[in-house]
């Protein structure tokens, strides 16, 4: 498939700047993968969308306040943009300055603390600080709102964009399927018999990254760490033993089960995926999806397609365009079960 096959016109007004009051308050679209059949229902009716038995799996990755502004030795603005961990002390970052900064040079951050650049890693750099770089963040950095939300972040983000459940420290880029649930919902889907498991994905500033390439197979994935549990492997066992679906939060949950079950089968597993689903794809794990509205010609968009068929999908986002949903990150969201077809596919990337 081309990358051309998944453009939809978007007005600007419809990505949404801002968070709604409520996390529950969003808009959902249901599309029906075997039918493309829609249905226009609002966040608070996912309760009544899930079974008794079924299997909600979230990402409880935390964002870190990953953006911070330096100084060069110079005194040139140098702003730091985390993409992942490599250890306490050492990262790959995006560094944008007036004049790239070069190995052996050194950034001065906020705090007195520095950073020295070691290498550059094709786009990103690899940085060391002489301090531990998690707290030193909590301290300084700012929340690292998506490139299409044109306003800077405050204080609020801090809290909204971030999952009630949010535990591991990692992510740049929020789940965002994830931010409508509250304590509340999670609590009443529990009473209701709906189980629920947790993996990890530290979601990159890649995550934001185009599909540059015409040819969609020709694309290479940027890498993301995940985790997926021995323990949410065996909810995933007990699910299917008693006739449950399993539902993934976000397309951050579906890399990370459908990474751990490449072999045939589903296993714990923990490192690197650069795992690129697209139409042809076989799903082993997921039966439905929780997710947001995504990018045109973006990865995250062919995902959805691979799941639920490519013009289903693409005439569920006019449908919604037409409908004035609220798109993006802070934006409405989607319930999607698959086309018979997604069982069926074979390919890996």
């Amino acid at each position: 498939m081309l990358r051309s096959d998944f453009h939809y016109d978007l007005p600007p007004e419809l990505i949404a700047q801002a968070p709604l009051a409520e996390r529950r308050a969003s808009r959902l679209l249901v599309l029906d993968g075997a039918t493309g059949a829609l249905a226009d229902r609002t966040f608070a009716d996912v309760p009544q969308l899930l079974r008794t038995g079924d299997l909600l799996v979230l990402n409880d990755t935390r964002v870190l306040p990953a953006r911070v502004l330096g100084r060069k030795a110079t005194g040139g603005r140098v702003e730091c943009l985390l993409e992942r961990l490599l250890e306490p002390r050492r990262a790959l970052v995006h560094l944008r300055a007036s004049h790239t900064p070069q190995p052996g040079s050194e950034i001065d951050l906020p705090g007195g603390a520095r950073a020295r650049v070691e290498a550059r890693a094709g786009e990103l750099f690899e940085i060391t600080l002489d301090c531990d770089l998690v707290p030193f963040l909590e301290a300084h950095g700012q929340t690292p709102l998506p490139p299409y939300i044109v306003r800077a972040a405050d204080d609020t983000d801090r809290e909204r964009y971030q999952t009630v459940f949010a535990r591991a420290a990692g992510a740049v880029a929020a789940p965002t399927a994830g931010l409508h649930f509250d304590r509340a919902m999670l609590d009443a889907l529990a009473a209701r018999g709906v189980e629920r498991a947790f993996v990890t994905l530290h979601v990159g500033a890649g995550t934001f990254a185009p599909v540059r390439t015409e040819r969609v197979e020709d694309h290479e994935l940027h890498a993301e760490w995940l985790e997926v549990s021995a323990d949410t492997c065996a909810a995933v066992e007990r699910c299917r033993a008693r006739g449950g679906r399993v539902v993934a939060v976000g397309t951050t949950s579906v890399r990370a089960l459908e990474t751990a079950a490449r072999g045939g089968r589903l296993t714990p597993f923990a490192g690197d995926s650069r795992l690129f689903i697209y139409a042809g794809f076989g799903f082993q794990v997921v039966d439905a999806i929780v997710t947001n509205f995504h990018l045109p010609e973006s990865s995250l968009l062919m995902l959805v397609a691979a799941f639920a068929g490519h013009e289903a999908t693409l005439a569920a986002y006019r449908h919604a365009v037409a409908e004035r949903y609220r798109f993006f990150s802070y934006g409405d969201a989607m319930f999607v079960t698959p086309t018979p077809a997604a069982r069926g596919g074979a390919h890996a990337v």
